[in-house]
């Protein structure tokens, strides 16, 4: 009862539509299966509730300090970036969310309602070197303009990404000729980037498929390198194996892996399943503030990980992108539901489409930017390349199957969520 009474005045403050929804409640007497269905319904609605709650804190700490703003309602100019660099201009309301946003992009891209739910808009940050920071999602009862604008610095910017992780959906987008040049500018930036591993060979063939436009072929081929589809966090601290160790940590494929510094300087490299975790929380201490201070945020995600069978163990990261990891092992436990579920993400994602609001008929549709031209249509299509992950070596660091692995992706025991093991990745 206190919990679904906090759960009203959470709605009453940020609004129904963007809070979890609250497990509902059975009048007949549950039996024995019923009541643990119950407690693991709402063990999943306080771990989504704290993220929300967590996110909507950190954004007013970290965007308007101790002062409130008024905003006044008014049509604006917002630049969202490309993977490429690009930038799309699109005509919104100060008062927008996110998926208002959303939707004013692919209008102004031409990319169908269909496909609108497959990309996301991220805040990033981007460094001197070109380097960018992946801060968070953007979250639903956001207000973009409002969230970029308070941050008061060129540094940041909105970014349009995929926000899916099973590589089978690729084939969704890449019928669309929008969606597949979204797609293909991910794929290069990626690769630009040093986020997908490429050597030399695999380097000159994308380099023939890029000069002779066959984008569909450049994507086939980057789905199998290593890390094709993950995102790459900064450098930060966690205590495994060792308390107070560097590590780089990327998500993908249904997992976290993991390169880390131990104190001896030796690396190595291992990956926690996404299905191993029986839970994760993440939790913020600030620092500072009022009306003159500047306000310092720690972060720290901590997920208990089955190690071997029966034994479970806690593994911290704290990193000033914590949130965002956690958005990450969120949305693929989300896909992997609706997989074994036998669901379609694509009706998932539409059903979140068919949520927001209509724009107004001020916001014209028009013909994609250059960067986006198709490729020749009447190109022979090569034959789909197999879609597993090829065991590329790292420079410095062990291959993924050796003795020096940190984590075990042969572990046996229960998953952490009923019905979902390996096989189902």
């Amino acid at each position: 009862i206190q919990l679904l009474g906090l759960h009203e005045q959470i709605k009453k403050e940020y609004g129904s539509n963007v809070v979890p929804a609250f497990p509902p409640k059975k009048i007949f007497t549950l039996t024995p299966a019923e009541v643990e269905q119950r407690r693991e319904q709402l063990e999943k609605y306080m771990q989504a509730g704290e993220l929300f709650l967590l996110t909507a804190r950190l954004s007013f700490y970290l965007f308007f300090g101790f002062e409130t703003q008024q905003i006044p309602t008014e049509e604006v100019a917002l630049d969202i970036c490309l993977s490429n660099g690009q930038k799309v201009t699109v005509n919104i309301l100060t008062s927008d969310q996110t998926e208002d946003v959303l939707e004013a992009v692919a209008t102004k891209l031409d990319l169908p309602d269909d496909l609108v739910g497959y990309f996301s808009l991220f805040l990033v940050r981007e460094g001197v070197d070109g380097s960018l920071t992946f801060v968070r999602k953007l979250q639903e009862f956001e207000l973009p303009y409002v969230s970029i604008t308070s941050l008061r610095s060129s540094e940041f910017h909105i970014v349009l990404r995929k926000s899916y992780w099973d590589m089978s959906y690729d084939a969704d987008v890449m019928d669309n000729r929008v969606g597949l040049n979204l797609l293909y500018t991910q794929t290069v930036s990626d690769i630009e980037r040093g986020w997908i591993l490429v050597n030399k060979d695999q380097h000159r063939q994308l380099k023939s498929l890029q000069e002779k436009g066959s984008k569909k072929e450049f994507i086939h081929l980057g789905q199998t390198l290593k890390y094709y589809g993950y995102i790459k966090f900064d450098p930060c601290i966690t205590d495994f194996p060792e308390k107070g160790c560097q590590v780089i940590v990327s998500a993908g494929n249904n997992e976290l892996n993991f390169h880390v510094k131990l104190p001896n300087e030796q690396m190595k490299e291992g990956s926690f399943k996404v299905t191993r975790m029986r839970c994760w929380r993440v939790t913020s201490s600030v620092s500072g503030g009022g009306v003159s201070a500047k306000c310092e945020v720690k972060l720290e995600l901590a997920f208990e990980y089955l190690m071997s069978k029966d034994r479970l163990q806690w593994v911290t990261i704290t990193s000033q992108q914590a949130i965002m990891m956690s958005i990450c092992l969120q949305s693929m436990v989300d896909e992997l539901m609706v997989k074994k579920s036998g669901g379609s993400i694509k009706k998932m994602l539409r059903k979140r489409h068919n949520g927001s609001i209509q724009r107004p008929d001020s916001q014209q549709t028009v013909k994609s930017p250059p960067l986006l031209d198709s490729p020749d249509p009447n190109r022979e299509q090569i034959v789909k390349l197999s879609t597993k992950l090829s065991s590329v070596s790292l420079r410095g660091i062990s291959a993924s199957n050796s003795a020096n692995d940190i984590s075990a992706n042969d572990f046996h025991g229960n998953y952490a969520f009923e019905g979902i093991g390996d096989d189902d990745l």
